[in-house]
């Protein structure tokens, strides 16, 4: 019962540390330094961005497997840090087996930011980074808007479990039309700088670096599955634009005014 415990235990940390953008490598070590920490000097782990498989052999020489299945991937960084905090605090005194589950626990549930929360500081990403890109301050204000509606449009979809592919298309028309809209009427001068600092938002930059990470360190399928998942994600970001202004075009005659 006990190593059933220190399994399960190092399968939950893993796994939340993958749901919110951890990488491969980080999960692997964390299962390795818990099952260490409880005196299991035989661990195997094998993980990939939608699944975890470990195995730990017991002083018994009894061989215990497990597999965990990841289906939400967000990201949360401040859960990553605690878990690593936490791992790295048993390697030096460990914990009982019910505090760690209830650390563990209390991790797993802290609450996200609120809606109205996000939304501000999302509207203000996508303000910030069109004013990197060369814009003025009415295209900064109209980015902020964009931002603000690709968020709640977001928020909304995920109620319903909307894959991202679907989410990031539409996300990338709501950015498109909302610009194509304020140019024709003259409101912005610089429409270019407006769609590409709102879908800022939208650029998978972890999944990105996770990938290179992940390649680099030898953990070949997650680096490659992971660099497909961008990718899939720029086509969506780029096909929600494209097909705006293919429509824009074909109702306005090619014109953007």
């Amino acid at each position: 019962m006990y190593t059933d415990d220190i399994i399960q235990i190092a399968a939950e940390a893993g796994k939340i540390i993958l749901e919110n953008g951890g990488e491969t490598y980080r999960v692997e070590q964390t299962i390795t330094m818990i099952c260490k920490s409880y005196g299991v000097s035989r661990t195997e782990s094998f993980v990939t961005p939608t699944g975890i498989m470990i195995s730990i052999t017991n002083s018994k020489n009894q061989t215990i497997s497990l597999i965990r299945r990841i289906h939400i991937r967000t990201v949360n960084l401040r859960k990553v840090s605690m878990i690593n905090n936490l791992s790295r605090q048993v390697v030096s005194a460990p914990l009982s087996i019910v505090d760690i589950k209830k650390e563990i626990e209390y991790i797993n549930n802290l609450q996200p930011y609120s809606e109205k929360t996000t939304t501000f500081f999302s509207a203000f990403c996508a303000g910030f980074f069109t004013l990197l890109f060369g814009g003025n301050y009415k295209d900064f204000f109209v980015a902020f808007i964009i931002g603000a509606i690709i968020n709640y449009l977001s928020l909304f979809l995920d109620k319903f479990e909307i894959n991202s592919f679907l989410k990031n298309t539409l996300s990338g028309s709501v950015a498109a039309l909302i610009a194509l809209i304020a140019n024709s009427l003259h409101l912005v001068g610089n429409m270019d700088t407006i769609i590409i600092g709102s879908i800022m938002l939208l650029v998978p930059g972890i999944a990105i670096t996770n990938a290179i990470r992940d390649t680099i360190a030898g953990d070949l399928v997650s680096g490659i599955s992971r660099s497909i998942e961008a990718l899939f994600i720029a086509v969506a970001i780029s096909s929600g634009t494209s097909i705006i202004f293919k429509i824009w075009f074909l109702l306005f005659g090619g014109t953007l005014v």
